[in-house]
């Protein structure tokens, strides 16, 4: 699995997804902190790459445009320090990622967890 992480999404998600293995980049190191939401959306389903944020609007970009991919993770989380959510993370890629290779947009509060195949 590849990720990409919003701009909302600490840096330390990215190393610690990194030291597990995973194909992870954030956009600030790539110096695209002010890419609007489309190119972020495009970005993620050119690269494979499951979208890490905590901005709504990609749950309605990704559901509007009908597309089946990139899967999208939506942290709703109180506490959204890098190991809150590294926790939250983790312990969704262990439940689900069949869905998530497939193609979802997965919502994540602390008592819950919501998940929509895609297309929408």
């Amino acid at each position: 699995m590849k990720f990409l992480a919003d701009m909302g999404i600490s840096p330390r998600v990215v190393d610690e997804l990194r030291q597990k293995g995973y194909d992870a980049v954030h956009l600030q190191e790539q110096g695209l902190g002010r890419m609007r939401d489309p190119g972020i959306l495009r970005k993620a389903r050119d690269e494979g790459r499951i979208l890490l944020t905590h901005d709504l609007d990609f749950g309605e970009l990704l559901a509007a445009s009908g597309g089946d991919l990139p899967s999208v993770i939506i942290f709703r989380l109180k506490d959204m320090r890098a190991p809150n959510v590294s926790l939250y993370l983790f312990n969704l890629l262990t439940q689900q990622s069949e869905a998530l290779e497939k193609g979802a947009i997965c919502s994540l509060t602390e008592h819950k967890v919501r998940i929509r195949a895609l297309p929408i």
